[in-house]
C-alpha cells in the first residue's frame, strides 16, 4: 500500500507545483548562465582591460568559477534550514538572493570608471549568485519529487532540471538578439547591462508563482513525526549525512564529474573555442548554442520517463559514456568552421548530456531519508561542482593557451567520464525507493526496496 504521503496528487496541483519549480529554477540558471556568457563575451574588456585577450579571459573565467565555490557553502546553509523549516520558504530565500544580486551586475561600473574595485565588486556578486545556486537547486528537485507520483518520479523530478537550459536558452537568447541588434561598441558600452537587469522583472514573476504552491506533504508528514518525538534530540542533517549516508554523498560527486564538467565545456567554454580557435563570429557560436539548447530542453523529460522505466542507472550510464565517445568528434566538427558542424557537435553532446542530466534529480532524492534529504542531495550536487563545473572553462582554455589543440580537452572531459563511470556503476537503483519511509542508510532502502518489486512499482 502507498503511504499517504507517496500517493499521487491530483494533477493540476503536481503540474503547479512542477511550474513553480521550473519557474523558478529557469530565472536561476538564467542569472548564473548570464553572467557565463558574458564572462566568455565582454567581460575579460570590461573589468580586466589590461590583460592579454586570453588572460583576460581566463581572470574573466577565474571570477566565473568563484560562484561555484560558493555553491557549497549555500548547500550547507540551505540544506540545513531546509531539513529543518521546509523546501517552500528556501526557495523564496534563494530566488530573491540570486535576483538581487544579478540586477547588481547590471548597474556596476565597469574598470574604466572605479579601476580594480570593479572586478572586486563583481567577485562578489558571482558570490552570493554561487550561494542562492547551491541551495535551489536542492529545493526545487525536491520540492517535485516529494509532491509527485512515485511511479513517474523521474519525469516528473525532470523537469526543474529542464530549467537549466531553459535558463540557458533564455540567457543565450538575450545575448544573442543584443549582439544582433547592436554594434559590438554599443553592446559593450551599455547592451551588455540589459539582459541583467531584466533579472528583476523575472524574479518578480517566479516568486509570485512560488508563493503560491503549498510545502511537500513528505516533508510535513516527517517534520510531524519528529516533532511527536521532541524528548530525543535529532542530530544536525549534515550529521546525519555523514553518519549516515556518507557512500551516497561520494556517489553524487562522482556522479556530478562528467556531468557538470562537459556542460561547461559545451555551453560556455564553447564560446571562446569557437570564436578564437575556429575563427567563427560570436552570433553564429551564440546562435548554435541556443538552437542546441532548446533540444536539450525537450529531450530531458524523455530520458527522465525512460529512467522510469529501466532505472536511473542505466540511464545516467548511458549518457555518460555517450559524451565521452562524443568528445573527439565534436571538437572535430567545430574545427570544419561551418555552422551546422557547429551546431550538431553542440546537439548531439547536450542530448547525451541530458541523459546524465535528467534522472539526476530523482536519483539523488532517492539516496537520502526525508530529514537531511535537502542537505545530503545538495551537498553531493554543489561540492562536486566546485572540482567539476568550476574550473570547467578555465582548464579548457588554460589547455588551449597552453598547447593549441582541442586533444588535452577531449582528455580532460573522458577522464572525468571515467570517474562518473565508475560511481554510478557501484550505485545501487534508487527508483523504487518510496520517498515517505524515514530510512536511515542507503543500505535498509535497498532492502526495503526489494520485497515489492516483485508486486510491480504501483505499491510505493
Amino acid at each position: 500500500m502507498s503511504s499517504p504521503a507517496s500517493a499521487p496528487p491530483a494533477p493540476n496541483n503536481l503540474k503547479r507545483i512542477v511550474a513553480a519549480s521550473l519557474i523558478g529554477t529557469t530565472i536561476e540558471w538564467y542569472d548564473f548562465f548570464l553572467y557565463g556568457s558574458a564572462a566568455a563575451l565582454v567581460f575579460n574588456k570590461l573589468f580586466f582591460p589590461d590583460s592579454d585577450p586570453l588572460v583576460g579571459t581566463l581572470l574573466s573565467f577565474l571570477t566565473y568559477a568563484v560562484g561555484f565555490a560558493a555553491r557549497p557553502l549555500g548547500a550547507l546553509v540551505f540544506g540545513h534550514y531546509g531539513d529543518r523549516l521546509g523546501r517552500k520558504k528556501l526557495l523564496v530565500l534563494s530566488l530573491l538572493m540570486m535576483g538581487g544580486a544579478t540586477f547588481a551586475i547590471g548597474l556596476l561600473p565597469t574598470h574604466a570608471t572605479i579601476g580594480t574595485a570593479a572586478p572586486v565588486l563583481l567577485t562578489v556578486l558571482r558570490l552570493v549568485q554561487g550561494f542562492a545556486l547551491g541551495g535551489e537547486w536542492g529545493g526545487a528537485v525536491l520540492l517535485v519529487s516529494e509532491h509527485g507520483d512515485a511511479r513517474r518520479r523521474g519525469f516528473w523530478a525532470s523537469w526543474p532540471q529542464t530549467g537549466a537550459p531553459a535558463g540557458q536558452l533564455l540567457a543565450t537568447g538575450v545575448l544573442s538578439l543584443l549582439t544582433a541588434l547592436l554594434s559590438d561598441s554599443a553592446f559593450n558600452s551599455w547592451g551588455w547591462r540589459i539582459p541583467f537587469l531584466l533579472s528583476g522583472v523575472l524574479v518578480m514573476v517566479g516568486l509570485w508563482i512560488r508563493l503560491s504552491v503549498d510545502e511537500s506533504p513528505v516533508f510535513k508528514e516527517a517534520l510531524a513525526q519528529a516533532e511527536s518525538r521532541k524528548a530525543e534530540a535529532e542530530p544536525m542533517p549534515l550529521v546525519a549525512v555523514l553518519r549516515h549516508h556518507w557512500r551516497d554523498v561520494l556517489i553524487a560527486m562522482g556522479a556530478r564529474m562528467a556531468e557538470n564538467i562537459s556542460y561547461y565545456v559545451i555551453t560556455a567554454f564553447i564560446l571562446v573555442y569557437a570564436t578564437t580557435a575556429a575563427d567563427l563570429s560570436k552570433q553564429t557560436a551564440l546562435n548554435a548554442v541556443l538552437i542546441a539548447s532548446a533540444v536539450h530542453f525537450a529531450v530531458i523529460p524523455a530520458w527522465g520517463a525512460l529512467s522510469d522505466r529501466i532505472g536511473r542507472r542505466p540511464v545516467y550510464l548511458l549518457g555518460a559514456a555517450g559524451v565521452g565517445l562524443w568528445m573527439f568528434p565534436f571538437f572535430m566538427l567545430i574545427d570544419s568552421g561551418e555552422f551546422g558542424s557547429l551546431l550538431l557537435a553542440v546537439t548531439v553532446g547536450l542530448v547525451l548530456h541530458g541523459a546524465m542530466y535528467a534522472p539526476q534529480a530523482a536519483f539523488f532524492s532517492e539516496m537520502f531519508a526525508t530529514r537531511m534529504r535537502y542537505s545530503g542531495a545538495s551537498i553531493g550536487a554543489q561540492f562536486a561542482s566546485v572540482a567539476a563545473g568550476a574550473p570547467a572553462p578555465l582548464i579548457a582554455t588554460a589547455l588551449l593557451s597552453e598547447y593549441d589543440s582541442s586533444t588535452p580537452i577531449s582528455l580532460y572531459v573522458i577522464a572525468s567520464v571515467l570517474l562518473t563511470l565508475v560511481a554510478v556503476g557501484v550505485a545501487k537503483e534508487t527508483r523504487h525507493r518510496d520517498l515517505a519511509e524515514p530510512m536511515a542508510s542507503a543500505e535498509e532502502a535497498e532492502k526495503a526496496s526489494a520485497a515489492p518489486r516483485k508486486q510491480g512499482a504501483r505499491s510505493v
